[in-house]
Formats: structure tokens, sequence, C-alpha cells
């Protein structure tokens, strides 16, 4: 039950990852220190009234497939903590500009049903992950190395690892099923026509059909506060305000940050090999991020949009993969409707949106009339509504949270090389002893489900680190 001699760590960032490391730490029996740089908790998973009182918006991450089937989180007692699911009555809406909206229900027939013609295809390519995601989430959101389900992983790895766009042109005949897929895909924050961006697409895809995409209630903010007292409740200590600028002196560190930070965290005490590997990590597409206060629902031109928590505002195939790829033309915007379903995120009547799309990483431009435009094409008459904005560009991003790097709120480009070697061969473990990288910028990558810090303490803990099996 000892560290190196003193049953003592420091986490770094109090973001999902680092909260799920010292959580870990702490359960065994390791005194766990978390310093975070901001005046609130939550990293990525944080809410606050950005535009009018009384009305409550998610910072950054807002919907969290991932973390409802995270094999992290199912291990802490959350619900005892605070934390409350919401399941929207839909999963996802792709509005189309014939007035319809195509629909990911969470039943699988129902989707298959939506689809027409294509209703077969999206059964043969989503049920088999769909049905084994129990089994296959310990595969697909974990390092590389030898899978658990070695055939389960070859079946997914075979569609996974291809460009989306290849593989909805192969897979689909209609514009309604390749228009969904595509959506789904752009979450990966990488041109359609790159590998491996259908991964994502089948992912999420699949988990909507498995335990959907919820929220929390109250916002995400409810994550972080139930992570953060359940590690209260094990001993741990949480300062807020501590910004860190150096490696504290302790046995064992994790690090919630970018390859970015730590070059400033540890600086010459690196090698210089792998201090070149860290300034050579490629940051991906930035966000520019608007939350809005609305007098009423979104007017959608589609009224089975209403259904839906999340909402993906991009048309075609073809016009995401543009935007996506070059940003140019219609900007694919992701938006959430929370307070449709969740009746704390606003005053009686009134309701939040939270809408964000790709934008070239550190980009400076202005893209609040595009994304309104955007939604004002599938809802007309829904600009009337506003009533106040907050806009976060990413330079805005990255101030608010400093692993937000040019408004990459993924931690990295997830391109096949960055993927699965992340930030390079070492993944969580640094060459300084003790010292570990726990954040996004590590396998599985960006989402809220602190698998990142799951994984390092297990490396820590078969670096012997750790004497009591935490993971």
């Amino acid at each position: 039950m000892a560290v190196s001699d003193q049953s003592r760590a420091v986490v770094i960032g109090s973001g999902p990852n680092g909260l799920a490391a010292a959580i870990l730490l702490a359960r065994a029996g390791i005194a766990v220190t978390v310093h975070e740089a901001a005046d609130v908790i939550g990293g990525g998973a944080r809410t606050a009234q950005l535009t009018l009182p009384g009305y409550l918006h998610d910072v950054c991450s807002a919907i969290h497939p991932m973390a409802a089937c995270s094999p992290c989180f199912e291990q802490f007692p959350l619900a005892q903590f605070g934390l409350e699911w919401i399941q929207p009555a839909a999963p996802l809406a792709h509005p189309l500009d014939d007035g319809t909206a195509v629909m990911l229900e969470q039943s699988l027939s129902a989707t298959a049903a939506n689809l027409g013609a294509d209703g077969p295809a999206w059964r043969a390519l989503i049920e088999p992950i769909a049905l084994h995601w129990h089994d296959l989430r310990h595969d697909v959101l974990a390092p590389l190395g030898i899978p658990r389900h070695l055939l389960l992983m070859a079946n997914f790895g075979r569609h996974a690892l291809r460009s989306a766009r290849g593989l909805a042109d192969s897979h689909f005949r209609g514009a309604r099923a390749r228009a969904l897929f595509a959506g789904l895909a752009a979450h990966s924050a990488l041109p359609l026509e790159a590998m491996p961006s259908s991964g994502v697409a089948l992912v999420l895809g699949a988990v909507a059909h498995v335990s959907g995409w919820p929220m929390p209630r109250g916002g995400s903010q409810r994550i972080s506060n139930a992570l953060a007292d359940y590690l209260a409740s094990l001993g741990g200590e949480i300062l807020i305000r501590s910004r860190v600028d150096s490696l504290p002196d302790a046995p064992l560190v994790m690090c919630d940050v970018t390859p970015r930070q730590l070059l400033k965290l540890a600086g010459s005490l690196l090698p210089s090999g792998y201090r070149d590997s860290l300034t050579r990590y490629r940051y991906g597409p930035g966000v520019f991020k608007i939350d809005l206060a609305l007098d009423g629902p979104i007017p959608w031109r589609a009224p089975e949009c209403a259904r839906a928590g999340t909402v993906h505002l991009g048309g075609t195939l073809e016009e995401i993969a543009q935007w996506e790829a070059a940003f140019t033309g219609r900007p694919f915007v992701l938006l959430a409707q929370q307070s449709l379903f969740d009746a704390t995120r606003a005053p009686a009547g009134k309701h939040t949106v939270w809408a964000y799309c790709h934008v070239p990483n550190g980009s400076t431009a202005d893209f609040t009339d595009a994304i309104e435009q955007q939604i004002e094409r599938f809802a007309p008459g829904f600009r009337s509504r506003i009533l106040a904005r907050h806009v976060l560009t990413p330079a805005k991003l990255e101030a608010r949270n400093a692993n937000l790097v040019g408004g990459d709120i993924v931690g990295g480009s997830m391109e096949l090389s960055q993927t699965f070697l992340r930030p390079n061969r070492r993944r969580y473990r640094t060459p300084i002893p003790g010292v570990y990288l726990c954040s996004s910028s590590t396998p599985p990558g960006g989402s809220v489900h602190g698998m990142c810090g799951y994984f390092a303490v297990k490396a820590a803990f078969l670096d012997k680190l750790i004497h009591h099996p935490a993971v």
C-alpha cells in the first residue's frame, strides 16, 4: 500500500481523467492531492451561467454517450453523490432540407425503419457492435495491445479503420443513411476521407442503441462534482486556484495535461528525444462555440427534432465532408437542446442552446452568423427567439482550459498515427520515474469517460509503483 515508501500522489488537473485517476489512487490507499488552476473543478465537464441569470450552459462537453457506458465510471457509486442521467426521447436528429429528419433512436429497429431501404444495411453494420458492446468496449476504449475479445475486435476493426466517406459510400445507397453516418463520423474532428473516422461513427451509433446519449441533470458540472465528492469520501483533496508550474516533488504524479503543458512542466528534465516527440505532437481542429438563451424552444421545421437531445445540422454527407475537410461552405453544427429535457437548465418557458462547429486550430474568425444561419436553415424563425448569446472562440476556450490548445477539445488530432500511440509510443509513461500522462492526449482519446486516467493508474501499478490493485 505504499508508493516508493511514501503513500502520496499528486494529480495535476481536475478534468474527468484526472479525477478518475485520483479516485483509483485513493482507493489503493494512497493520499492524493489534486491541483486545479481554475476556480472551478471539472476541466471539460463544467457548467456555468454564461448568458442570463437562471440559464445553465455546459462550457465544453454536454451530451455523454461514453460516460454512460464507461468501464471506469461504472466502478464508482456516482449516483450516491448526486449524478442523475436524463435520457432524451431520442439520442439524435439530423434534419434535411425536405422538412424531414433522420432519427437515431435508442431502438435499433426503429432507427432501421427510419432509414427505409438502407435499414437492413444499418442493422448489418451496427447491430453486431451493439449486441457485443459490453465486451467490445473493454478493447475499443483501451490502448493498443492484445484484445480480450480478438474475434470481436477483428470484426469491428475491418470497418472502424476505414474512412467514413468510403464506408458510407460503399454501404449505404440513400442520402438519409449517408447523412446520418457522416454526422456521427464528424465527431472525430477528422476529414471524412481520413482513417479511422468511421470508427467514431460506429461507436456512437452503437452506444445509442445500448445506453443512449444521456445528459446529467443540472449540467455536466454534476459529473465533476460527483467524482470530486466521491474522491473526498475516500480522503482525497482538491485544491482550486492552485496552478502548478513545475513538476511537484512527489513519488507519483499524474498529469491531466496535453504534451504542450507537459513540456512546460518538465522542461529539461525530459530527454531530448522525448521532448522532440512531444513538440511534433499534432493538435486537431479547434471549435467555435455559442451558447444561447432563448425565449422558447427552437422552432424546428421537422417537429421530430424536438424529441432529440442532440441535433446535427449539416444536410448531406457531401456538405459535411466539405466542411470537415476544408472549412468551406456551410458549417456542420453540433447542437444540444438540454432544456427540453432538463427543467433545471432555464427559467420556466425559456430554453438554452449549446452549439459549435469545427474550425481551423486557433482560428480568429467569427462564425457566430454562420452557425446561426445554419440553425435558421432548419428552424425558420429561430433567431427571433434569441434573448442573449455567449461566444467562445478557440482562444477563449484555451484561456478557460489550457488543455484545449487552439480550441482542440479532444486532446490532439485523432488521425490514425495518433489514435493508438498518443502522444508517442510511451503513451501514459514518461521518461521521468513516477510521472505519468493521464489526459485525453493518451488512449483512448477525447470524450468524458475517465479511461485515460484509468489506464495511467494501471501503468503505474504494472510498474510496481502502486502495490494495491486499484484497477
